[in-house]
């Protein structure tokens, strides 16, 4: 089924508010224990968890995209949809001080929030956040050795004109390593009024279409590396086997 497609602006205020943490007592905040579960069930570990300050993390993605990006010492990284820095951080650590990573992000409280983060943990030396569209990245043309993102795309409408734009932004032969969410079959039509699931499937593709977003985007070697149904979804009967967590990589 085919939904009219827009940008939601109630998706940028919910993650403003996350942000700021006004929904902290909110029934759709985590607590802390939810949190560490579902971060640890898409794929961080405990060690890489200890390693990031607390207030990063946010129990927002679907995947952990900094465990398959192969990241090497003194690489420069670009997250797009970087929130609190999690994903930053991780990958901060593993490029080491001769690398940089750099978080970009278009809700400016996350951004604050990064950078609050980024004081907390020491990570100022080799990060730094930027606030911006991804469809629309202020970065600068072939900088970047590595884009990962984590289930961010997904909720734009345009994602040919973002996968354009990382493959901009990227070093002949860079890569990408993107944990994202995709729809499979087909949808109940009470679900685009569904106020956890609606929005975000007005924005929802298949994985064919995904895929072939990536490829009109100019990258090869197109590789789809993991592919799961997504935790969250599979507690809605609804959603069951509908909502598939993917990690995929490509070289530009």
């Amino acid at each position: 089924m085919k939904y009219k497609k827009s940008t939601p602006k109630s998706i940028k205020e919910r993650y403003a508010a996350i942000a700021s943490e006004e929904q902290s007592k909110s029934s759709n905040h985590p607590s802390d224990t939810n949190l560490l579960q579902r971060t640890l069930s898409i794929g961080y570990s405990e060690e890489e968890i200890k390693s990031i300050p607390k207030s990063a993390l946010m129990g927002l993605g679907c995947g952990n995209p900094t465990a398959l990006a192969e990241l090497q010492e003194g690489e420069t990284v670009l997250d797009l949809g970087s929130g609190g820095g999690m994903d930053v951080f991780l990958a901060a650590q593993q490029v080491g001080k001769t690398g940089k990573v750099i978080g970009v992000d278009m809700i400016p409280e996350m951004v604050e929030k990064a950078k609050k983060n980024a004081e907390k943990g020491k990570f100022k030396k080799n990060v730094e956040f930027l606030l911006g569209e991804i469809e629309h990245l202020p970065v600068t043309d072939e900088t970047i050795d590595v884009i990962i993102s984590n289930c961010v795309i997904n909720h734009c409408h345009d994602k040919v004109a973002v996968f354009q734009e990382a493959y901009r932004c990227l070093k002949p032969h860079g890569r990408i390593l993107i944990s994202d969410l995709v729809a499979e079959g087909e949808f109940t039509t009470d679900l685009p009024l569904d106020k956890v699931w609606g929005e975000w499937i007005t924005q929802a593709v298949g994985k064919a279409e995904y895929l072939n977003a990536i490829t009109q985007a100019g990258f090869h070697d197109i590789t789809l590396v993991t592919e799961n149904p997504f935790y969250m979804s599979e507690r809605d009967d609804r959603l069951k086997g509908k909502i598939i967590s993917i990690q995929v990589k490509a070289y530009k």
